[in-house]
């Protein structure tokens, strides 16, 4: 990205870092639709995905972040652990294939892609707090996650004309307005 006034990037990242919270505390209020424990589309990591392709990986790695305090804040520790876990190397995975295979996977396959990284990064902590047999469920879980990642990718070719606007409103100059000279009668 290039040089931009720090504030308009710090508010940027603000209205980001809200959006993917907003989100994902909607999308904590949904019904599991699925026998699987915990299984939820991962709408707000369309925020990352955005952030990570347009921005740049810091703006990513600050967003999956902020939605890993939040889980700590809002569902407590383990929440914290398989937020920032399964969040964390998405976010990774995500950072590499938009480095070097955006071309050839697009939003679709990106997106698919890191949401079973997701789901892969949570079973992991699940394992470790509550034993491998929670590995049963992988089959499950990472289909559900490949399903989202789908959804999600979808979503973000949907909203990137929105997404790219809204960036271009903080991050572009200020436009002067010249009042008008008072005319005496």
């Amino acid at each position: 990205m290039k040089k931009r006034n720090p504030a308009a990037k710090a508010a940027l990242l603000g209205v980001f870092c809200a959006e993917a919270i907003a989100v994902s505390f909607l999308e904590s209020l949904l019904p599991e639709f699925l026998p699987l424990p915990g299984v939820k589309p991962g709408f707000s990591n369309i925020v990352t995905m955005f952030c990570v392709s347009t921005l740049g990986w810091q703006y990513g790695l600050t967003v999956t972040l902020f939605k890993a305090v939040f889980a700590l804040l809002t569902r407590g520790t383990t929440a914290f652990f398989m937020s920032a876990c399964g969040g964390l190397l998405s976010w990774l995975v995500m950072v590499l294939l938009f480095r070097f295979a955006a071309g050839k996977l697009g939003c679709l396959g990106i997106g698919l892609t890191c949401a079973v990284a997701h789901n892969a990064g949570q079973l992991g902590v699940a394992a470790v707090l509550l034993g491998p047999s929670v590995l049963a469920l992988s089959p499950g879980l990472l289909l559900a996650g490949a399903a989202a990642g789908l959804v999600t990718g979808t979503v973000l070719r949907l909203l990137l004309p929105v997404l790219k606007k809204q960036t271009e409103r903080f991050l572009s100059p200020p436009q002067r307005t010249i009042p008008p000279k008072e005319v005496d009668d």
